[in-house]
């Protein structure tokens, strides 16, 4: 298995969707079950091994900035400022100088995955395989997801490799935010903005994207009744009850 030391953090989002409650803080920043989710992402980077994170910001960055110099625990972390947002492709590229030349992690910081019987982010990184794929992307399954998912993301074969859906398909499963891969699969993108998407489509075309499906919650916090959601199952996990 490769143990992958450093990771991406995404973190730069204007959180719009989610306002009044972005309106003066960044969306990372919000308490959940008495914790950011800033805390909660890079708290479960620490115990998968990961020993440096870059977190890339933009709105309220300096109040990041500051919650993460606070911390006192856990993985260092490299702040990475976007006067001019780079989306998630050209966040990661330019962070690459950090991240090193072997095989990284980066989590958005608009999610929130409880582990199923395995801690999530180490069935991730024991899936690597360099000699079968660039990439492994956690999947979950569409109809499982406490938010709206539209027509779902990809499909996975018996193998375990994703297709993109067809036009007008739908199909089961959506990307949950969480992946792993090389960063030769960036070597070809361009400088400046672009989606990870770009990314994986190459690494598609190519046969060589994984996915490891979800066994847990999981949660896409992007609106005020997503975030409520979400702390009412913490909080039934915490007591033991169930809905």
């Amino acid at each position: 298995m490769t143990q992958p030391r450093t990771a991406m953090l995404l973190a730069a989002g204007l959180g719009v969707r989610m306002r009044p409650l972005t309106e003066r803080t960044s969306k990372t920043l919000l308490p959940l079950g008495g914790r950011t989710l800033l805390d909660h992402a890079l708290d479960r980077l620490g115990e998968a091994g990961i020993e440096t994170v870059v977190v890339n910001t933009h709105w309220q960055a300096g109040r990041v900035a500051e919650h993460l110099a606070a911390r006192t625990t856990g993985p260092a972390t490299i702040v990475r400022p976007e006067g001019v947002l780079l989306d998630t492709g050209g966040s990661v590229r330019a962070a690459l100088d950090v991240l090193g030349p072997d095989p990284f992690l980066v989590v958005n910081g608009d999610i929130l995955w409880l582990d199923g019987p395995r801690g999530t982010l180490r069935r991730v990184i024991a899936a690597w395989d360099p000699a079968r794929a660039d990439a492994v992307l956690l999947a979950h399954r569409t109809f499982q997801v406490h938010a709206e998912t539209g027509r779902g993301d990809f499909a996975i074969d018996k193998l375990g490799f994703i297709r993109r859906r067809a036009e007008r398909e739908i199909v089961p499963y959506v990307f949950a935010g969480i992946q792993m891969l090389s960063p030769a699969c960036l070597d070809a993108m361009p400088a400046g903005a672009f989606s990870m998407n770009r990314v994986w489509d190459a690494i598609v075309a190519r046969e060589r994207l994984l996915a490891v499906v979800h066994d847990g919650l999981w949660f896409h916090l992007s609106t005020p009744p997503d975030l409520a959601e979400a702390e009412f199952h913490l909080q039934a996990r915490a007591v033991g009850e169930t809905r």
